[in-house]
């Protein structure tokens, strides 16, 4: 009877054994570090997504239009001509106070002396209702006011800059525009940078 019980007990015992066997076949632990590499694949992949997209927003070339004496056509090579700034450690901040970007080391132009090369088209001396509008490639934009640029702090901090870190901009096209005395920079921040609109408020 002893021996019969015993039987009994190892077959139970092997039976539950496969039975746990059968059970991790079929429903697998997950590997841990299996899941985090196919993780960082996906991402991979998908920034090297992003970075082709970004491609054909490039703009090699920045026209000045509307209302101006002189229309430009700018270029790196035109803007180095130009009175050339280098900035230290500035950072874009986005609206909810994010940094999105640090930069250690970019070289630029003002906007104010871009839009004096170009001279606006005043009628006079008080004629000063203008508005002018910078425009990316992806038609995004940022707004400005005659006043923000010649008589307020923003005018002294807003460049069209075209090397950051001792080396060209390529993803964000060859010239980004920045607004660096905005409280948050991120909202005026146009990367891809195609136009400079100035316009009369009618």
């Amino acid at each position: 009877m002893k021996k019969l019980t015993n039987l009994i007990t190892v077959v139970m015992i092997a039976l539950t054994m496969l039975q746990c066997k059968k059970s991790d076949t079929i429903n697998p632990v997950p590997d841990n570090s299996v899941k985090t590499a196919q993780k960082h694949s996906e991402e991979k992949e998908s920034h090297k997504h992003d970075e082709k997209e970004d491609l054909k927003y490039v703009s090699k070339e920045v026209k000045v239009t509307g209302d101006v004496v002189t229309p430009l056509t700018l270029t790196v090579d035109s803007l180095k001509k130009m009175k050339v700034i280098e900035l230290k450690d500035f950072k874009i901040v986005c609206q909810t106070g994010l940094t999105k970007d640090s930069v250690e080391s970019t070289k630029g132009v003002l906007l104010t002396d871009i839009l004096e090369k170009a001279k606006i088209a005043q009628q006079e001396h008080k004629d000063r209702n203008f508005y002018i509008i910078t425009r990316a490639s992806d038609d995004y934009k940022a707004t400005f006011s005659w006043a923000e640029f010649f008589n307020s702090p923003i005018g002294e901090k807003a460049y069209v800059v075209f090397e950051q870190n001792g080396r060209p901009l390529k993803e964000k096209g060859e010239m980004i525009m920045v607004s660096l005395n905005d409280t948050k920079t991120g909202p005026r921040h146009v990367k891809w940078l195609k136009s400079i609109e100035v316009n009369r408020v009618k």
